[in-house]
């Protein structure tokens, strides 16, 4: 963490290394792949089921950014809603943690925003994650990310 300092109070800043993804909401990947692959001449490199978020992902390398998609597997998933009320799009930007997901959270829940995930969980890709009411992030839902330690 960062220390920084103002007239009032000196304050821990969570350490951000990188965008780690953009999540896409799709009706269907295989829809999608023939642009993202075809049109755009990226490679997606894992497909994944993630059953307890009832979502399929597909995932893009842009330099050390990813892009993912994700395809509701059932219509009660939250990408199944969002899809109903939004239309495809992007859904959320997900943020590299370097200094653990859950410091993270306890550092943004103290500053006032509200929490979706009170925890990390375990998320696509091996990842840990966490996210953050779009009511306290200037309507953006956002993810922190942070691969576990081996």
């Amino acid at each position: 963490m960062t220390e920084t300092n103002n007239n009032f109070y000196s304050i821990k800043i969570m350490d951000i290394s990188r965008i780690e993804h953009l999540g896409i909401a799709v009706k269907s990947i295989e829809e999608q792949l023939p642009y993202y692959e075809g049109v755009l001449g990226l490679k997606c490199y894992n497909i994944e089921v993630v059953e307890d978020q009832k979502v399929k992902t597909a995932f893009f390398k842009v330099g050390q950014t990813k892009i993912e998609l994700l395809e509701p597997t059932s219509p009660e998933s939250t990408i199944a809603k969002f899809i109903e009320k939004k239309g495809e799009g992007i859904h959320h930007i997900a943020w590299c943690i370097e200094d653990g997901v859950a410091n993270a959270l306890a550092e943004v829940e103290a500053k006032g925003v509200k929490l979706i995930d009170k925890a990390p969980r375990a998320g696509a890709e091996g990842l840990d994650i966490a996210f953050l009411h779009p009511k306290s992030t200037g309507s953006v839902l956002t993810e922190f990310c942070e691969t576990p330690k081996k």
